[in-house]
């Protein structure tokens, strides 16, 4: 018999993997009763139910957990997917899920008359009646105009959503443009989801990586016994997965993930066509991204340079957690040659990330995260 999800945290804390916090209790106690009913909820009956006219059983209440980031919301998530039973289910970045629901209301434009977006909506939940979504906030206009609709044409079909958020459902899209056309989509949110505020004391992130070293110089096998020391004490011995981020209809490999950590190779990131689009995935769907064996850099592998600083770039920008190991220090991994110009911003930035202040900046660009408008 599968352990609920309360049962495997006390497991968890019972085995010092992490610490027993009340508040991550109270919210793992919601999942769990949530877990509870998706696995007697049996959605669209058919059979007598439909011959004598009676409505379907109605789908559990979803529910929004929003707290400050470090908080657990991820670890929670992670406990809830792998223990809940319910299928089809699916498990996605917000921001990912949206770059996807764009592309599709772009091809049903081309064959339905009118508003595509019940007919998208309809699809999405033929394939997963329960939807996961980690890191849910709406900074994009695009998005904000759409959204209403499109959860309306989800809950519809009875599908269910599990929602991990920084901020309130009330703050969501906050000073957007035309946010009051938004509004709508807040108090449907409200309306199908519980919202939970996981009030913890504590930012476990920051707590375990303050004060370690995050850079490691050169990548050599103390290097590597280093950030596995860090892996385990930042994913709590969970274990890691290789997985998959859909980005434009492609798929960008991350060989390890857990916790909301992701582990990766340089040449994994950097000697691969990737761009722009597959790294900001990456800094979306992640907290905290490993990167071992980065190598000197020069002229012959330019390219190769411009994807690592584009990565870099993306990474500060998102306040990303960033441990790595590398062939030397920072300001001398691309020192001279045709190119190195370019990596001084590089060289400073990665040398900051690895700094406290860096760490704790995070929190603060959660909290005050503004829309981009498209004009």
């Amino acid at each position: 018999m599968v352990k609920g999800i309360l049962a495997q945290y006390r497991e968890r804390v019972e085995k010092g993997e992490i610490e027993a916090d009340p508040a991550q209790i109270g919210a793992t106690e919601l999942l769990d009763a949530l877990a509870l009913q998706l696995a007697s909820w049996r959605p669209g009956k058919g059979g007598l139910l439909s011959i004598f006219g009676r409505k379907r059983e109605p789908a559990p209440r979803g529910l929004y957990i929003h707290g400050s980031v470090g908080r657990g919301k991820t670890m929670l998530m992670d406990l809830f997917y792998e223990t809940v039973t319910f299928t089809p289910r699916r498990r996605i970045h917000f921001h990912e899920f949206m770059a996807e629901v764009h592309d599709r209301i772009g091809e049903a434009r081309k064959t339905v008359d009118g508003d595509p977006i019940p007919q998208v909506g309809a699809r999405i939940a033929a394939s997963a009646g329960l939807l996961c979504f980690d890191e849910f906030h709406v900074t994009d206009i695009a998005d904000a105009m759409i959204l209403g609709r499109l959860f309306t044409a989800l809950f519809e079909a009875g599908v269910v959503v599990v929602a991990t958020s920084n901020a309130h459902p009330t703050e969501l899209y906050r000073n957007g443009l035309n946010r009051q056309l938004f509004l709508p989509f807040i108090d449907l949110l409200q309306k199908q989801l519980a919202v939970h505020e996981l009030k913890s004391a504590k930012d476990y992130r920051l707590e375990k990586l303050a004060g370690q070293p995050l850079y490691f110089s050169p990548a050599d096998a103390t290097a590597k016994i280093e950030i596995d020391r860090i892996w385990e004490r930042l994913t709590g011995h969970h274990g890691a997965v290789p997985m998959e981020l859909e980005v434009k209809g492609r798929k960008v490999y991350v060989p390890a993930a857990s916790m909301g950590a992701a582990r990766f190779d340089f040449d994994d990131l950097c000697d691969k066509p990737l761009g722009s689009i597959d790294y900001l995935s990456i800094a979306h769907a992640f907290h905290t991204v490993f990167i071992e064996n980065i190598p000197i850099l020069t002229p012959n592998r330019r390219e190769v340079a411009r994807r690592f600083i584009n990565l870099i770039d993306t990474l500060y920008d998102g306040r990303v957690g960033l441990i790595a190991s590398a062939a030397a220090e920072p300001d001398n991994l691309y020192a001279s040659g045709d190119g190195s110009d370019l990596f001084v911003r590089t060289a400073s930035r990665l040398i900051e990330m690895r700094s406290e202040v860096y760490l704790e900046a995070r929190n603060k660009r959660a909290a005050v995260i503004e829309p981009q408008f498209l004009v």
